[in-house]
This record gives structure tokens, sequence and C-alpha cells, in this order.
């Protein structure tokens, strides 16, 4: 069996000797590290399926259960998401499927939205060159071409075993029968109401009469079950043809958008090669661009493995200024260096070169932070001449799936579809409207990313596999999370966490994050992340703090010592692991 697999869970304490006891005594705001993870992960000797939501999961369950493969699941658990999940389970979205085969091969399945044909920089820009402020984010210019059901319809043509209207009609009957409305999407309702009032049909499924459906109302969606039922017959056809094409394309005009039918008529997936690094003889393989994913943890870990993070400990001042320095490097050269490679020469195989990953780290001051200001994108050597959701599936075979989908924002533009149920994102805010202007999620973009038709805009989404040093017939870990810019740094510090600090694969998901992006210069960091004492040794080097409720979501599976799938669904959400 590969080693080093999880071990069964164990206390322990995520902060060095000495200060709890600091920490009780001290004066100051900072609040202690939590202890220990606030469940077991779910074991399953054949299987496993781990997601923001139950019904979901279980969902993925019965089809593994009923012998189909991690891709088959992976394709239910996603169409059940768009019902029970719509803050970012989508119809009207996209994202990106990382795939391992059971022979060991990886397969990296692209299916991100992309502008509209005739969309243009200038048509977000007043007279003097600003972009307005909300329209990439609010309106019908916000809305991207949808990707999703495309992309879950290439994967089962090309790697799924059951028939496809199976697949799809679990969604078909959460929508239609409806559900409780959970806790969460209560409070998530409650907390956009104004945004989903503004559109008549998104006022129609997610309130009554104007007031926010509460914790146990039944959530049905006719609509939505009648969009799924078309293309649960006649697959993309049903959904970038006919009336469901019809609907997306004017409401997205009525909203002030370019958006028309031949868009939708012309989206296609793209399949692409993967990315793939070492960290500590462990092989790590994320998704390529346009997602930034990839390259940006690659980056961050090239410049840690320089570090010795085991002996200066997790929770230590050096360990968080050693992750928070590398971190700000690789988002400054997000910022230049990252876009669509079909519109942009993105130099991947530069920036991950291990010399220039040395010279960043080279940089770093072990008792100084180094000011965003003064750091820019690196020359890396040339060659010659932002709300989302992720889940994790795996099977008896050794397949797994890693898949991140997205509608940018909660509920995405917040406009539903005329009639079809399917609410619309807002993934254009993504792009860089102009050169140094920050997106909803604070990112800062150049030419590599600017708006241009038919182009993907970059993503932080970061759907990763990890092989053991020594290959087996299973991964080691399969993971991902939402969180736009954070996506990134919580996918990091999970890894981190199970690779140089030994934790169990729930107690790594369940520590506290933070994160560094470049610009804003600041830590960003969850309660109880930093005690009294590592809180005055960073602000001592020169950082500066700002509190989040919460960074990520990770959905993880991994493997125990007996070679059997653990799953880990994060607390900071509704997750929900289950095998068998």
């Amino acid at each position: 069996m590969t080693r080093p697999l999880f071990p069964s869970p164990r206390p322990r304490s995520f902060a060095l000797l000495g200060i709890l006891l600091l920490g009780i005594l001290a004066t100051a705001t900072w609040s202690q590290p939590s202890a220990a993870a606030s469940r077991p992960a779910v074991r399953g000797d054949n299987a496993m399926v781990v997601s923001v939501d139950a019904d979901a999961t279980r969902v993925g369950v019965e089809v593994l259960r009923a012998g189909g493969n991690a891709v088959d699941a992976s394709i239910a658990v996603a169409f059940a998401l768009a019902v029970t999940y719509p803050e970012a389970g989508n119809l009207g979205g996209g994202g990106f499927l990382l795939l391992r085969t059971a022979d060991g091969a990886y397969r990296a399945l692209d299916f991100r939205e992309t502008a509209p044909r005739r969309l243009r920089p200038d048509l977000f820009l007043d007279e003097d060159g600003r972009p307005v402020p909300g329209l990439s984010v609010r309106g019908g210019l916000a809305i991207g071409v949808p990707g999703t059901v495309a992309g879950l319809f290439e994967a089962h043509r090309r790697w799924g075993s059951l028939p496809w209207p199976e697949l799809v009609a679990p969604a078909i009957r959460l929508a239609g029968e409806g559900r409780p409305v959970s806790r969460q999407l209560a409070g998530s309702l409650v907390t956009h109401l104004e945004r989903l009032n503004a559109d008549p049909g998104a006022r129609a499924v997610f309130t009554r009469d104007g007031e926010a459906l509460h914790e146990g109302d039944r959530l049905i969606q006719r609509d939505l079950a009648r969009t799924l039922k078309r293309i649960a017959e006649d697959g993309p056809t049903g959904f970038y043809r006919g009336p469901t094409a019809e609907a997306i394309a004017r409401t997205a005009r009525r909203e002030g958008g370019v958006m028309d039918e031949e868009d939708l008529a012309l989206y296609s997936p793209v399949l692409r090669e993967p990315l793939q690094g070492t960290y500590r003889g462990y092989r790590i393989i994320s998704f390529p661009p346009p997602s930034s994913g990839g390259v940006v943890l690659l980056q961050i870990l090239g410049i840690l493995e320089r570090f010795d993070l085991k002996t200066s400990g997790f929770g230590s001042s050096r360990t968080i200024h050693r992750m928070a320095e590398a971190e700000r490097r690789a988002y400054a050269d997000r910022s230049k260096w990252l876009g669509d490679p079909d519109f942009f020469r993105v130099p991947v195989g530069e920036l991950l070169d291990r010399s220039y990953l040395a010279s960043r780290a080279a940089s770093i001051r072990n008792r100084k932070a180094t000011p965003s200001r003064r750091i820019h994108a690196g020359s890396p050597p040339r060659p010659e001449p932002v709300q989302t959701t992720h889940f994790s599936v795996a099977d008896s075979q050794g397949n797994a799936v890693a898949l991140t989908t997205t509608l940018n924002s909660s509920y995405g533009a917040a406009v539903v579809a005329e009639g079809t149920g399917v609410l619309l994102n807002n993934e254009i805010d993504d792009f860089a409207l102009a050169p140094g202007v920050p997106n909803l999620y604070g990112l800062v973009g150049g030419e590599a990313n600017a708006v241009a038709g038919g182009k993907r805009p970059l993503s932080s989404m970061t759907p990763t596999i990890v092989e053991a040093p020594e290959s087996g017939p299973r991964p080691f870990l399969i993971l991902g999370s939402p969180g736009g810019a954070t996506i990134i740094t919580a996918v990091l510090q999970v890894l981190v966490n199970v690779i140089d600090h030994d934790m169990p694969l729930q107690e790594a998901v369940d520590a506290p994050r933070f994160h560094h992006q470049w610009l804003p210069d600041k830590i960003h960091h969850e309660i109880r992340t930093f005690s009294t004492d590592v809180a005055r040794a960073l602000e001592a080097r020169g950082h500066q703090f700002q509190e989040r409720e919460r960074l990520g979501n990770v959905s993880a599976i991994g493997l125990d010592q007996n070679g059997s799938w653990l799953g880990a669904a994060d607390p900071r959400r509704e997750g929900h692991a289950a095998g068998f």
C-alpha cells in the first residue's frame, strides 16, 4: 500500500506549545485556533462522493451502487446540484472536470462559459474609459454563454457508462417534487433577497410574494424540471437550441446583453492537457488555463518546497509568513500572465520552471514581509524565438473525478431565463475589464484576460488530484473548493496540512485558513486562525490582516491505511460525504 496514508483520526492541537495559555491571558481580540476535526471522515471500501449537499451526494452514491462509474456519478451529482444548490450548482454556468481513469491516465475537460461573440470591452466603460460599476456583475452584459450542459454531455460521451437519461432523472425528480429548504439555503436567500426580487423569474422561484423562502418550506422548480426533461431526451440540443436557447438569449437581451441564439448553438467544451508537478515526492495534477488554479497552486508549492514547513510547524508565524509570501508572488504572476490560451500565449512552462520558482523563493525574507507594491509579475524565462461549488467522486475501479462548477457570484446574475428555471451566470466579471481594475473578488488582471468575443474568462477553480510517491491503483487525494480567489489557497492548505503536517484528512479540511492574493496587501483569515502571539509576530514582520467569515469549502477524498476511501466534507457549509 502506498505511504504515507491517512491514519485514523486522532486528537491534536493546532497551536504551538504554550499558545493556549498566552491566548487566555492576552487582551487582544485574536481568537485561538480550533482543535481536532469536527467529525470523523466517512469510510467506504468501494466508492465515495463528497459534495456540498446531502441529496446530491446520495444521488451520486445511488448511481455508483447501480454500476455507474465515477464520471456517471459526477454527471448525476452536477445535475442534482443545479436543483438543490442554486447558489452555485447550475445549468446556466460552467466549470472544469479533472478525471483520473482506472489505468492512471488524466484528462481535463474545460466547459467554462464564453463571452458572446459581440461582446466588446468598450461596452463596460464610461466616456472616460473607466468601467461602469455593476455592469459586469448585474444585467445582460454580465452573462456568459453557459457551458455546463455541453460539458457534462461531452464527459458522458467520452467516459460514461450508464444511459444519459438515467443520470438526469434524479435531478428531474428533485426539481418537480421539490424538497425542504435547508437552513443554509434559507439564510442565503435572505442575504440575496434584494437581487432575487429584482428579477421576475428569480422572484417567482425563490420567494413567496417577495419574502424569502424559510427553512422547511418546499422549494419546487417545475420550469427547471421541464428544462431538465428536454436535456434528458435530447442531450445538449435540448438546451443550446430550441425553446430553452431562445429563452436564454431573449432574457439576456431583455437585460441589456448581446447574447443571441447563435452564441449558444456554437458553444463547445474543450479537452485540455492537465498540469502536472511534484511536491515533496507527491505528484500533483491540476487544471490548466483558462483556469489559473493549477498554475498558481503549482507555483506556490514550487516556492514552498524550498522551505521546511514540517520543522517550522503548523500555525507558526514562520510557516504562515512563508506561505503568504509565496502566495503573494504567485498571484502577482497571475495578474499578468494568465488568460485563455486560445487567445493569449500563456507561458505555463516558464512560470513553472524550477529555476524561476527558486528565484521567487530566494526573494522571500524570513523576518520581513515584502509589500505588494514592491512585488510585480515576474519575468519567467522565455522559450527560444470568484459563488462556486466543488465535489469529488471515486469509484471501486480507481476512476476519480474532481469537478468544480460555478455561476460566479451567488445565484450568478440573479436572473432566471424566462420559463426555464435556469439561473444565468455573471461570469463576464472574471475578465479584466480595464488594466489594474479589480473584479468582484479583488483580483487584478491585464491584457491576457481582457474581454473578447468567444473568449473564456480566467478562473481560480482548482480541481486537483494527488498521487502518492509510490503510485497505487487508487489516487492519494481528490479535492477542490469554491471561493473565488481563495479557491487556490484553500486547496493549497489542505495539501500542506496533509503532506507537511501529517494531519488526518478531516482535520486537514477543518483546520482554519488564511489567504494572500497580492492585492489587496493583506492576509485574509478566518476567525480563530491565529493565536495572539503568532498574530503579533506576523505584524512585526509587516503583515496586515482582514478577517473573513470563511475561506473555501473543500470536498476531499483520500485513502486510509487499508486502502479504503475516506470522505471529508467541509464543516463551513452543509457538506455531506457518503460511500459504501
